[in-house]
């Protein structure tokens, strides 16, 4: 197994609501509640949920682009929460991010070659009468002709924007790149032309991917292990395969059989979870699920459950109660 790259541990990002005259802090929105992971060289985890579930606050909490609440980030090694903020800039470079909106995250005024030799300059990872040979390398790397080098952002369509914005990503050498919904204001055939550029690119560049995504199909495409996240937690991590064959979970459960089959014949039950997501500004006790779920009982209500690994699945940890009783159907429905 390789090594750690990165290693989440106890990450909160609490917001707080602002209210009365005084403008005091009334209350918090608890976007990401107490969640531990990791990422391993070379590794794509994917991390998966419905909108709200903390996915996106995540991937930010990590760089730092909202600043925590409390918890660890350690990349390699070091506990990026500690660093100050030149510090904090000069390790930006080794951790990139790819938006979901590539026509907000690109400078309207910058060409495609500016924008590139910006991200150069700031991190001085190029020397200066190397840069714009590099940005144009990039620019045929991710798809684009060297001709385009001097066009501005509204003359590229979205899926040639998002290669910018891959490139723009690369062009500081990072060894960690996190993908915040990246593909999925695109087109599915352009969705699978840049999914496939990302998983050529990691091979070429030796990169690491934290990928965010809410679509199940294209997680199933490009991930080694997944992490489905509800209300700001945990509440399970497998590797694809045996999430996919084997989901533990009953909101796992619950999301994949949200994905339609392309096989007439084969019949698939469709879990229906009832009621709306709860308010992470005043979130269940207990399990955070147990408001939706079909199993839930008196101690689901008032104890909250650990992850932890089910039995002979090695890898695979769920946060349920009742992980066995479900699997062998011993548990009755609500």
């Amino acid at each position: 197994m390789s090594k750690e790259l990165l290693t989440v541990k106890n990450l909160k990002q609490y917001f707080p609501i602002k209210g009365g005259i005084l403008g005091r802090t009334v209350n918090v929105v608890k976007a990401v509640d107490d969640i531990s992971f990791s990422v391993h060289e070379g590794e794509t985890v994917s991390i998966v949920g419905e909108s709200g579930c903390g996915k996106s606050t995540t991937g930010r909490a990590i760089l730092r682009l909202d600043e925590p609440t409390s918890g660890e980030v350690l990349f390699e090694g070091t506990d990026l929460l500690t660093l100050n903020k030149a510090q904090m800039t000069r390790r930006r470079k080794d951790l990139q991010m790819i938006f979901q909106d590539p026509y907000a995250s690109l400078n309207p005024r910058k060409t495609a070659l500016q924008v590139l030799e910006e991200a150069m300059d700031i991190q001085n990872v190029v020397p200066k009468k190397d840069r714009r040979s590099r940005a144009i390398e990039l620019l045929e790397t991710v798809g684009l002709a060297a001709y385009q080098a001097n066009r501005y952002p509204h003359e590229f369509s979205g899926g040639q924007r998002q290669r910018i914005g891959i490139a723009r990503a690369l062009s500081v050498n990072p060894k960690l790149i996190i993908s915040d919904e990246a593909v999925s204001a695109l087109d599915v055939s352009i969705q699978a032309q840049v999914l496939n550029l990302m998983k050529s690119l990691q091979t070429e560049f030796k990169l690491t991917y934290l990928f965010i995504s809410h679509d199940l199909g294209v997680v199933r495409h490009i991930s080694d292990r997944i992490i489905v996240m509800y209300l700001g937690t945990i509440v399970e991590i497998a590797d694809k395969h045996s999430l996919f064959r084997r989901p533990q979970h009953p909101y796992t459960r619950a999301l994949l059989s949200a994905i339609p089959t392309m096989d007439p014949e084969r019949k698939k039950e469709r879990i229906i979870l009832k009621g709306d997501v709860p308010s992470p500004i005043n979130p269940p006790s207990g399990c955070r699920f147990h408001t939706r779920c079909m199993y839930a009982t008196n101690r689901c209500r008032s104890e909250a459950p650990m992850l932890r690994e089910v039995e002979e699945q090695r890898g695979h940890q769920a946060a349920c109660h009742y992980i066995e009783e479900i699997a062998a159907g011993a548990l009755e429905k609500v």
